[in-house]
C-alpha cells in the first residue's frame, strides 16, 4: 500500500507539549483519526483541508468499537493518504496501540510511532514533582486500575504496589481506587502514604488534590467519575506544597 500511518501521542491535551514531529505530521495529514482526549487546540496542527474523524472511546459513553478504528485506519491508508492516529498521552502506554499495530501489520500498512508526554510524567510536572529521588524513590510503576470489564485487575503484584520506596501511578483507576486502597493497606502499605489526584492534566480546568491513599478512597468512593485523572501514590506524591 502507498498509505501510511503515524500514531501520535498528543500528550495530556496541552498542544505546546506536542514534539516539533508530531506537530510537523500533524500539518501534513490528510486524515486524522483523534481520541477526544486528543482534541480540541491540538488539532489546530492539522491541515484546513485534512478529514478530521472522532474515533474516541470513553468510559460509560456510546465510543467507537476498537475494530472498527483499526478498519478506518487501513481502508484511508488503502486509498494512499497520509494518515495520522492521534491519541492522548503516549500512545504505548494503556493506549491499546498494539491492536492497532496488529492490524495494520496484517494488512500490510506501514506506520511509525511518535512517542509523547505520558499523563503521571504531565501531572508530576504540573504539580512541581519528581516522579524519583536518588536512594529512596528508585523506582517508578504505571498501572491500570481497570481490566477489560472496568473491574480493578485480580492479577496485580500487591507486593510491589505496596513498596513504600516506589512511585506508582494509576492510570483510569478513580472508580476502583477505594478497593485498589483497601487491598495496598492489607498488603502493608500504610494508610497514611501520600497521594495525589489529578485531573484533567494540561487543561484551563486541570485540578490537583493532595491527601493519603486512606482519605482518596473515602472521597473518591462518595463522588461520580466524571473527569479523567491519573493518580499518584508513595512518598513522593506529598513532597510539594
Amino acid at each position: 500500500m502507498s498509505g501510511f500511518v503515524c500514531f501520535i501521542s498528543g500528550g495530556p491535551g496541552d498542544p505546546e507539549l506536542l514534539t516539533l514531529k508530531a506537530a510537523a505530521r500533524l500539518a501534513a495529514a490528510d486524515v486524522v483519526l483523534y481520541d477526544d482526549l486528543a482534541s480540541g487546540a491540538i488539532l489546530d496542527h492539522a491541515r484546513k483541508d485534512a478529514r478530521l474523524v472522532s474515533v474516541g472511546k470513553r468510559a460509560g459513553r456510546p465510543s467507537a468499537r476498537q475494530e472498527h478504528i483499526s478498519r478506518l485506519l487501513i481502508d484511508y491508508a488503502a486509498t494512499g493518504a497520509k494518515v495520522v492516529r492521534l491519541k492522548s498521552g503516549d500512545a504505548g502506554i494503556f493506549g491499546r496501540l498494539e491492536e492497532e499495530i496488529e492490524a495494520l501489520n496484517a494488512a500490510g500498512v506501514g506506520y511509525e510511532i511518535i512517542p509523547g508526554v505520558t499523563a503521571a510524567c504531565a501531572a508530576a510536572a504540573s504539580a512541581g514533582l519528581p516522579l524519583t529521588r536518588r536512594l529512596t524513590a528508585r523506582r517508578v510503576q504505571f498501572i491500570t486500575g481497570a481490566d477489560t470489564r472496568g473491574e480493578l485487575p485480580d492479577d496485580l503484584n500487591w507486593s510491589a504496589l505496596a513498596d513504600p520506596h516506589a512511585l506508582t501511578a494509576v492510570y483510569m483507576g478513580k472508580r476502583t481506587f477505594p478497593a485498589l486502597a483497601a487491598r495496598l493497606i492489607a498488603a502493608g502499605l500504610s494508610p497514611e502514604t501520600p497521594a495525589l489526584l489529578a485531573e484533567a492534566i494540561g487543561h484551563a480546568d486541570q485540578r490537583f488534590v493532595r491527601t493519603t491513599i486512606a482519605e482518596l478512597a473515602e472521597q473518591l468512593s462518595h463522588e461520580s467519575v466524571t473527569a479523567t485523572a491519573v493518580i499518584l501514590f508513595g512518598a513522593l506524591a506529598g513532597a510539594a506544597p
